[in-house]
C-alpha cells in the first residue's frame, strides 16, 4: 500500500502541471500541525499533504525548538477537518514528496480560514492566482483584528524562523 502511494506521489511530482486541478476526497486521520494533515482516501491509501498557500508556526521536536503558537495552530486545524471527509484539490507536489492542495470541508477553504483566523502567515513564496490576492487579504485582516498570533507585537514567520535554527545549528559545529 505505500509503494503505491509512493507510486502515485512520484508520478504526481514528475507531472503536477498535468494534474493540477485534481481532487482527492479523503477522510483526515492525522492531523501534524497548522498545515499538515494525512488523508486517507477513498482506495485506503494514505496521503500526507502539505496545505497550499500557507504555513503555520513550527510544531516543537525532539531535536528542534518550537514557535508560539504552533500548539494552538494544530488545535484549530484539528478542531475543523479531524475525522471529517474532505476534498482536497492538488496544486502541487512539495520536495517531500507530499501533495499540496487547497483543503475544503462542506464547501469552504479552510486554508483560507487558517489564515483569516491568524493560525498561519500566508506563504507567499508558493502562492498564485487567483489565491494569491485572496490569501494575503485574509492574513491582513487578522493583522489588523490581531487575532491568533498576530497578538504576539512581533511574531516571527516560520521560514524566518527555521533558517534562524538552521543557522545556529551549522554555527554550533563550527569549529
Amino acid at each position: 500500500m505505500r509503494v503505491y502511494l509512493l507510486v502515485i506521489l512520484h508520478i504526481l511530482f514528475l507531472a503536477s502541471n498535468a494534474d493540477a486541478g485534481r481532487v482527492i476526497e479523503g477522510v483526515v486521520k492525522i492531523v501534524y500541525d497548522g498545515d499538515t494533515v494525512q488523508l486517507l482516501t477513498r482506495s485506503n491509501s494514505r496521503l500526507k499533504m502539505r496545505l497550499y498557500g500557507i504555513d503555520a508556526p513550527e510544531i516543537r521536536k525532539p531535536d528542534k525548538p518550537g514557535q508560539s503558537y504552533a500548539d494552538r495552530s494544530k488545535v484549530v486545524l484539528k478542531s475543523k477537518i479531524m475525522g471529517r471527509r474532505v476534498s482536497a484539490e492538488v496544486v502541487d507536489v512539495d520536495q517531500y514528496e507530499r501533495a499540496v492542495a487547497i483543503v475544503r470541508y462542506s464547501g469552504r477553504d479552510v486554508n483560507r480560514e487558517m489564515l483569516e483566523e491568524g493560525m498561519a502567515w500566508a506563504y507567499r513564496k508558493y502562492l498564485q492566482s487567483p489565491y494569491e490576492s485572496k490569501y494575503i487579504d485574509s492574513e491582513n485582516r487578522a493583522r489588523l483584528r490581531r487575532a491568533g498570533l498576530w497578538r504576539d507585537a512581533n511574531p516571527k514567520a516560520p521560514w524566518d524562523f527555521r533558517h534562524e535554527v538552521k543557522r545556529k545549528k551549522q554555527k554550533r559545529y563550527w569549529y
